[in-house]
């Protein structure tokens, strides 16, 4: 195992960037996801890594050894990818240990490596079948036991769930994050979908356009986003955006662009006479009888909770609400709100001024 530092690395297809400098330390043993919308950057950074796509500045190390110029093979890593890129014609554990048939190693080293790879996915009664004879969860374990069978140092999955049902993503999540806690192995692992993010990494890099936006656990970018953009992509419900300003006769109000006055803790500063956006998560929002008041426009139950979507004013908002409600689409409702969870953003950069 060994760790992976990036150090100011650039990508460009001549004179067009698509990486900008980009930073990132991953510590030996760590599983680190790479998250953002499509065009973000995120696989080709991974590919950087592989050695599938030359760096065009800045350095890529595993562990202490600088491999701008090294060869994919020469790296020692593993890649999973989205599609299973197995063999039709070899059988589960051929395909599983055909990198090891390729490098030349004994014949017992290659079926005890498969054997125990095999037994950590639950593959072993499957090494005689052939891929068409198995389930997509099952083809993406065997692409994930060809990659374990060759011990390396790191582990890079590109969007490997994609081609997933919903069900069969969130058993996988589970199976992944099991196998790193059990192996130990240096990940890193691309995504667009923030919930996989949230559940699997132990840290999480949100980029954007080339940039690395901000770099924590999930619970850090979820309780302190750096800025809006952050604050809007991690989590689901999306946060709630609502422009406005410090009302001047009032410190402790915020004054909407339609008049709505929402709540702010006492004792925080922040300027006047500036546009700022109140961010508030959906489930920091309950029913309550004072608080602000705003018109049903959906109606979204989920079992577990009802997503109620409403205007404030001409402001569409989200709440995620357990009770189950006695309300229907128009009507007024009123919506407490918990001030120890706000996000105050400025409107013109878009950082995070304050949060609760």
């Amino acid at each position: 195992m060994a760790s992976v530092t990036i150090n100011n690395v650039r990508k460009s297809y001549g004179h067009f960037e698509v990486l900008h400098g980009v930073s990132i330390d991953v510590p030996d043993g760590e599983f680190v996801i790479l998250v953002g919308p499509s065009g973000c950057g995120k696989s080709t950074l991974l590919r950087m890594i592989a050695g599938l796509e030359e760096i065009t500045d800045g350095e890529m190390l595993i562990g202490a050894s600088v491999v701008n110029d090294v060869a994919p093979k020469e790296r020692d890593i593993a890649m999973v990818f989205q599609s299973y890129a197995l063999y039709p014609h070899l059988t589960v554990g051929a395909n599983m240990g055909f990198s090891l048939k390729l490098a030349k190693a004994p014949k017992d080293e290659i079926r005890r490596r498969v054997g125990d790879a095999a037994q950590i996915l639950g593959l072993t009664h499957l090494l005689d079948r052939y891929p068409r004879n198995l389930s997509g969860g099952q083809r993406q374990r065997v692409a994930m036991g060809r990659a374990i069978v060759r011990q390396p140092q790191v582990f890079l999955f590109d969007e490997p769930l994609s081609n997933l049902d919903a069900k069969l993503r969130v058993q996988m999540r589970s199976e992944i994050k099991q196998l790193h806690q059990r192996l130990k192995t240096t990940t890193i692992y691309v995504t667009h979908d923030q919930i996989e993010a949230m559940t699997m990494a132990d840290r999480i890099v949100v980029m954007r356009d080339g940039y690395v936006e901000q770099i924590g656990t999930p619970l850090e970018l979820y309780d302190r986003p750096a800025n809006l953009f952050v604050a809007g992509f991690i989590g689901s419900p999306g946060m709630n955006f609502i422009r406005g300003q410090v009302s001047p006769d009032d410190p402790s109000v915020f004054r909407t662009e339609t008049g709505a006055s929402l709540p702010l803790p006492e004792g925080i500063t922040l300027p006047r006479a500036r546009d700022l956006i109140y961010g508030i998560r959906p489930e920091h929002l309950s029913m309550k009888q004072d608080g602000v008041e705003a018109t049903i426009t959906l109606i979204e139950p989920t079992g577990a909770e009802t997503q109620v979507t409403a205007l404030l004013g001409e402001t569409p908002i989200i709440a995620s609400l357990r009770d189950r409600l006695a309300v229907t689409t128009g009507d007024r409702v009123t919506f407490g709100i918990d001030i120890a969870a706000i996000h105050i953003f400025d409107a013109e950069t878009e950082t995070r001024l304050t949060t609760g």
